[in-house]
């Protein structure tokens, strides 16, 4: 006999499955177990039932295009293809699409609305809002008595506790959930047009299963996402949990802590920001201070140049220095007048009958006062006033002619 190497026989055992027509396209029922994504977006884990256990994989193409992913120890329904992993020689099934087992109606009837509404434009990234980076008010529309408004709350409170949130209670499960979630969200928007604005709206559920998520699939709640003049954030089931709200909303988060989380800031990275913010703000509040302190030094300059006092003090110096002036002509004018005074004195002393009398000369008046230039001016007998510069005296006109009387006579005493 020929023996055959281990790759002949894997080639063999390859190419017999894929000559069966009903290994290569398969649907296959199971408990999931062994559940591990992989960093590259791959997903490989077990199907098992009470008897047996077949290793599974679904690649990362197939994975994106999932609206709904299983949790351990889910039961599904997968379609794919067996094949050989020829690395280990050991078969396992491809799967490329997935869903919960027993539920295949919901499903079908969640990928036709799906497909549906992404057709009349509801899932268009055009018409994606983005977020306020620092938000003041958020809406929640969840259960009042819900774990998840819980998580949001705790989650809030860590990370951004200046922001203030405002409840609208609604059911999230049941028959008469989809339409209060409607309203809640009319409410919110209400608030917001009326009260006071709201940043960004949470519309959260924790994880469940198809049936106690489905009234996020409801295509009243759908259109209501959609037409909220709010952002939205949807954060409903767990993180492979998809819902149509998810894909109307603004911004899908995989849980509701995470949407709480995506709609905040973390406080623990915006302090060294802040802290940054303030010590510019510090450093251009002291470079205003300085630049404001010299402008008051200039303008008390100006003031003080303007100011009543200054311009009193400066006519009390105008005044004092044309006092001064003043006192000084005045006393110039005065020394002037002196001299001038002394010039005119001098003059007047050189011209006063007493200076005359002095070099010997006297004056003659008759009785009548009138000075006596001439002899025929007196008559003899007549009694003559005599003024000589050592005194005055009388003298009688003696007796004769005035004719001959001299002029000596009338005028020596």
């Amino acid at each position: 006999m020929n023996p055959l190497t281990v790759s002949a026989l894997t080639t063999h055992i390859v190419a017999l499955i894929e000559r069966d027509d009903i290994l290569r396209d398969l649907w296959v029922t199971g408990e999931i177990s062994n559940w591990r994504p992989a960093g590259s977006g791959h997903i490989y884990f077990n199907l098992k039932d009470s008897g047996s256990t077949i290793a599974a994989v679904m690649w990362r193409s197939a994975a994106a295009g999932q609206s709904w992913l299983p949790r351990e120890g889910d039961q599904v329904l997968a379609h794919g293809h067996i094949g050989i992993y020829p690395d280990r020689g050991v078969y396992q099934l491809y799967v490329n699409a997935m869903q919960p087992a027993g539920r295949g109606e919901l499903y079908a009837r969640f990928e036709e609305m799906k497909a549906r509404l992404e057709q009349e434009g509801l899932f268009d990234p055009e018409r994606k809002r983005p977020l306020v980076a620092q938000p003041q008010r958020i809406a929640v529309v969840t259960s009042a008595d819900a774990a998840a408004l819980r998580d949001i709350l705790r989650v809030l409170s860590v990370r951004w506790p200046l922001v203030e949130v405002i409840l609208f209670p609604t059911l999230v499960q049941g028959a008469e959930a989809p339409p209060q979630i409607v309203a809640a969200l009319a409410a919110a928007n209400h608030f917001a047009e009326t009260i006071a604005p709201i940043d960004t709206l949470i519309l959260a559920r924790g994880g469940g299963s198809i049936e106690d998520l489905w009234a996020f699939n409801d295509e009243r709640v759908a259109w209501a996402v959609a037409e909220s003049a709010i952002p939205v954030v949807a954060g409903v089931g767990h993180e492979t949990d998809f819902t149509i709200a998810d894909f109307t909303a603004d911004v899908r988060a995989p849980t509701p802590s995470v949407a709480a989380a995506m709609v905040t800031p973390d406080r623990a990275e915006m302090l060294p920001r802040l802290a940054a913010t303030q010590r510019w703000l510090e450093q251009q509040l002291a470079t205003w201070i300085q630049q404001a302190r010299g402008e008051v030094r200039q303008q008390q300059a100006r003031l003080l140049r303007v100011h009543p006092q200054r311009q009193l003090d400066l006519w009390r110096q105008r005044l004092d220095e044309r006092e001064r002036r003043l006192h000084s002509g005045m006393t110039q004018r005065v020394r002037n007048m002196a001299a001038y005074g002394r010039v005119q004195q001098s003059r007047l002393q050189a011209l006063s009958p007493r200076h005359v009398l002095a070099r010997g000369y006297s004056i003659v008046q008759n009785p009548a006062g009138t000075v006596v230039r001439t002899p025929d001016q007196v008559t003899p007998g007549e009694q003559l006033s005599v003024r000589a510069a050592g005194g005055d005296y009388q003298v009688e006109v003696a007796a004769g002619s005035a004719a001959d009387l001299s002029p000596a006579a009338n005028t020596e005493g």
